[in-house]
C-alpha cells in the first residue's frame, strides 16, 4: 500500500466505519424465484472439489462455503454483507448502543489510539482517563501498527475481565498503566447544552435504540434551563446513521404532523413506502409517542442543521427532510451520499444476510444515493479553511456503489485534484518536502461544540442574523447531470407507492469502546 493510500485511509476511516448503516430488519429469508444457473453451479462445485483435494493443506468445508457466500454478497455493492457468527453479534451490539468494554470514544493519532472522550460513568471515566490521552499499549501489545478495529477488539471482552492500558498523557509528559475491569457500556448518542444565552446546541452522533428518548430528555433540559430559546443548532456532523425510526422521529420533532419525511423504492412491494411525520411511522420501537413530551416551541424555534462529509444515511434523511420543508438552514459540507436501504435477513440463529433492497428519497423526490445532501451554505471546517474534507471518502468514491437512479453519474475531476493536493500536503508534513524540511502538520480539528468550533460559530451567526463566513473553495459535487436529476426526481416521486408497514431498521457499531 502506498503512502498516499495509507493517509487517505486514515482520514476516511471514521466516515467509512459507520457511514453506511441505515438498515431495515427482516427475520426470514425469501425463496428463490428463478431457477439456479446449472452450468455455473457445476463450476462452483468443481472448484470446491479441487480445493478440497488439491490445495496444499486441508481446508475446513464450512469455512469454504462461508467464504463463498461472503464473496458473492460483497461483489454486489459496498453495503451488502454476509454476517457470520462473530460479525452478526457485533452488528446487533451496535443497534442497541450497548457493548462490553472500557467505555471510551476513540480516534487515531500518529498511529496510536486517542481518547476523544471517556463515556460518563464508564470504567475508563472512573479510572480518570481524559480526552486527549493516547493509548500506547493494550495489555502486552503495542498499539503502533494496529488498525482501529484491531485495537478495539483487544479492548473489548467479557464482562468482569481485566485489561491493562498504557496511557501517555501529553499535558503531564508521562506514561502510566491503568488496569480497567470491562463492563457493559451504554453509549450516549445525544449531547446538548446552552452555548450562548438564548441558543442551544443538540448533537446526535448516531441513531440508536435510545436516541429518540435521549433527544427528548436533552431538549427538555435545554428548555428548562432557558424557556425562551431563540434558536437551536442540530449537529449531525460525522453521524453515520442508524435506525430509520430515529431519523423519522427526530425529523417529526421539528416538522408539522403528517408531512413526508422520506420515501423508499425498490423491487419488493414492501420496499415502496412513504414515511411521514406521524407516530405510527416511528413508534414501533417505543410503544407510546416519546415526542409528546417535547415543548410545543420545538416546532417553530429557528433551526440550523450542521452536516459534513461524514454525515450519512439516517442523518442525511433528517437533513433532507428539514431542507425540503424549509424548516431549517443546512450548513457545512456535502454529505456522504449513503441513500440505500439494507434489509437484514436472518439465515440461522447466528448468521444473517444484509442486502441492499431500496433507495431513499427526500420529500421532494431527490435521491440521496451517491450524491448526498448539498448544504444551503457551504462552511469550512476551520477559520483557515478545510483540513481533511477533501480526503474524506464518500459513497460515490466506493467501488461497486449503486447509482442514484436519477441519471448518468459524472467523474469529479476537481475533487480528485483537491484530494491529491491534500494528500501531498500531509505527506510533506510527515515525510518532508524533498529538501529535508518537514511542513507544518495540520492541527487536529476542535471538538464539536467547543468554543473553537468554527462551523458552530457560523451556525450561531446564521441564527442571530450576523454575517456567515462562506467557504471560498467548497463546491457542489454532482452525481448526475442537472437535467437528468430533475426528470429522475419526478419519476422517483411518482414511483413510490402509498405508505406501507416496514420492518425496523438497524445500524452498525460506532467507535465507542
Amino acid at each position: 500500500m502506498t503512502s498516499k493510500l495509507k493517509i487517505a485511509g486514515w482520514v476516511a476511516l471514521g466516515a467509512l466505519a459507520g457511514g453506511l448503516t441505515t438498515l431495515q430488519f427482516g427475520a426470514t429469508a425469501r425463496n428463490t424465484v428463478s431457477p439456479l444457473p446449472l452450468e455455473e453451479m457445476q463450476q462452483l462445485a468443481a472448484v470446491f472439489g479441487m480445493i478440497k483435494t488439491d490445495y496444499v493443506e486441508q481446508v475446513d468445508e464450512k469455512k469454504l462455503i462461508s467464504d463463498a457466500i461472503g464473496g458473492m454478497v460483497s461483489g454486489l455493492d459496498p453495503h451488502s454483507v454476509y454476517f457470520d457468527k462473530t460479525t452478526f453479534k457485533e452488528f446487533r451490539e451496535g443497534t442497541t448502543g450497548k457493548f462490553v468494554g472500557v467505555g471510551i470514544e476513540i480516534g487515531m493519532e500518529d498511529g496510536l489510539v486517542k481518547i476523544v472522550s471517556p463515556i460518563e460513568g464508564s470504567p475508563a471515566f472512573r479510572a480518570g482517563l481524559k480526552s486527549g490521552d493516547l493509548i500506547t499499549k493494550i495489555d502486552d501489545t503495542f498499539v503502533k501498527g494496529l488498525t482501529m478495529d484491531q485495537a478495539v477488539k483487544r479492548m473489548r471482552g467479557e464482562p468482569s475481565t481485566k485489561v491493562v492500558l498504557t496511557v501517555f498523557r501529553k499535558s503531564e509528559n508521562r506514561s502510566f498503566p491503568v488496569t480497567i475491569v470491562r463492563e457493559e457500556i451504554r453509549v450516549q448518542s445525544v449531547r446538548a447544552k446552552i452555548v450562548e444565552p438564548g441558543y442551544g446546541w443538540v448533537r446526535v452522533s448516531q441513531f440508536q435504540d435510545r436516541t429518540v428518548e435521549d433527544f427528548v430528555t436533552k431538549v427538555n433540559a435545554l428548555y428548562k434551563e432557558d424557556p425562551k430559546l431563540k434558536g437551536l443548532v442540530l449537529d449531525l456532523r460525522n453521524d453515520p446513521g442508524g435506525l430509520l425510526e430515529g431519523a423519522i422521529a427526530i425529523s417529526a420533532a421539528f416538522l408539522p404532523k403528517d408531512v413526508t419525511v422520506v420515501s423508499t423504492n425498490g423491487q419488493l412491494p414492501e420496499s415502496k413506502a412513504i414515511f411521514k411525520a406521524r407516530p405510527e411511522d416511528y413508534t414501533r420501537r417505543f410503544g407510546s409517542d416519546p415526542l409528546a413530551k417535547l415543548p410545543i416551541a420545538i416546532k417553530t424555534v429557528p433551526l440550523v442543521v450542521l452536516v459534513n462529509e461524514g454525515s450519512a444515511s439516517a442523518s442525511e434523511i433528517v437533513a433532507g427532510a428539514l431542507q425540503d420543508h424549509n424548516r431549517a438552514a443546512i450548513l457545512g459540507g456535502q454529505t456522504f451520499g449513503k441513500g440505500s436501504v439494507q434489509t437484514v435477513r436472518q439465515l440461522t440463529a447466528e448468521t444473517a444476510l444484509k442486502i441492499t433492497t431500496a433507495r431513499y428519497y427526500t420529500p421532494s423526490g431527490r435521491s440521496i444515493q451517491a450524491r448526498g445532501i448539498v448544504p444551503d451554505v457551504m462552511i469550512d471546517e476551520t477559520e483557515d479553511g478545510n483540513v481533511y474534507a477533501a480526503l474524506r471518502v464518500r459513497e460515490a468514491d466506493l467501488e461497486k456503489h449503486i447509482t442514484s437512479g436519477q441519471g448518468k453519474e459524472e467523474k469529479d475531476a476537481a475533487r480528485e485534484k483537491a484530494r491529491e493536493e491534500a494528500i501531498k500536503k500531509l505527506e510533506e508534513a510527515s515525510n518532508g518536502n524533498g529538501n529535508g524540511k518537514k511542513a507544518d502538520a495540520p492541527k487536529p480539528l476542535p471538538e464539536f461544540g467547543s468554543p473553537e468550533d468554527f462551523p458552530l460559530r457560523q451556525a450561531l451567526n446564521k441564527l442571530q442574523g450576523k454575517p456567515v463566513t462562506v467557504s471560498k473553495t467548497m463546491t457542489e459535487r454532482k452525481a448526475e447531470g442537472a437535467a437528468a436529476a430533475a426528470s429522475g426526481a419526478a419519476a422517483a416521486s411518482a414511483a413510490v407507492a402509498p405508505a406501507a408497514p416496514a420492518p425496523a431498521p438497524a445500524s452498525s457499531p460506532a467507535s465507542a469502546r
